[in-house]
């Protein structure tokens, strides 16, 4: 393959990578504490190609890498008492089914069993211990500012609320869910790769949901643009092609 096609044929796997990142996006525009995924582009030079005299040859734009914007986004009111949202930096912390889950999205409720969970029903951690809350009658939760929680005036427990040293090491478990890696990014083994903390800079506010910092238009925009860079290069792969028909029609002509 020529280096035209190859590096147009490049692109078109780079763009659609980005074109699955958008769609994830522009899917969970409604998903409370959603953290959109960004793309870092770079550039990728096949070693057995690469020689003094012709250094451009298989270079390749790929998506070095993707990464997430946990940029703050807008708190909705609700007016339900176990709908919560952090303002500043921290997660929830949520039992999943494979360990401690990680999440922005405070779209709590009670269980038939009186135990607050999330939508998908993961029981939400409580500070200082792995236990979860456990309420003792119908009457609504009161949460303070630190994470607090008190029902009929009796203290109940705080929220096991979680900062990261370097958030940009948590994986993506599912939509507005992350987990701690057991390596970190240059594959060593740490039960701790992200540096998990308790949350300092961050207060709970009762009756709200976080909206998602992926927005619509946005990736409309980018969905767009993304199009048009697929059919600049197609149309390059198919000048690509026409070029190296007519390269062969010239030396079978030349030939005969």
């Amino acid at each position: 393959m020529d280096a035209l096609t190859t590096a147009a044929a490049s692109g078109l796997q780079s763009r659609m990578d980005a074109l699955d990142m958008l769609a994830n996006n522009l899917a969970n525009s409604s998903t409370s504490g959603f953290k959109a995924d960004r793309e870092f582009y770079g550039t990728y030079l096949a070693p057995e190609l690469a020689n003094e005299a012709n250094p451009i040859v298989g270079e390749s734009p790929v998506i070095q890498r993707h990464w997430t914007d946990f940029a703050q986004s807008t708190l909705v009111n609700t007016g339900s008492p176990t709908d919560l949202a952090l303002s500043g930096s921290g997660f929830f912390s949520v039992n999943g089914p494979k360990g401690p889950l990680y999440t922005r999205n405070g779209n709590f409720h009670i269980s038939p069993q009186g135990v607050l969970v999330t939508a998908e029903g993961y029981p939400v951690r409580l500070a200082g211990n792995p236990q979860t809350l456990q309420l003792q009658s119908a009457t609504p939760i009161q949460v303070s500012s630190d994470g607090q929680i008190y029902q009929d005036g009796a203290p109940l427990g705080q929220l096991e609320l979680t900062d990261f040293k370097d958030p940009s090491q948590l994986t993506k478990a599912s939509a507005a869910y992350f987990e701690n890696p057991k390596q970190d990014a240059n594959g060593n083994p740490t039960p701790d790769a992200a540096g998990a903390v308790p949350a300092t800079n961050v207060q709970v506010n009762q009756g709200k949901l976080e909206s998602s910092n992926a927005a619509p238009t946005e990736a409309a925009a980018r969905m767009i643009t993304l199009l048009r860079h697929f059919e600049m290069l197609q149309h390059a792969i198919k000048l690509g092609a026409e070029m190296n028909q007519h390269a062969v029609q010239e030396v079978a002509r030349v030939g005969s």
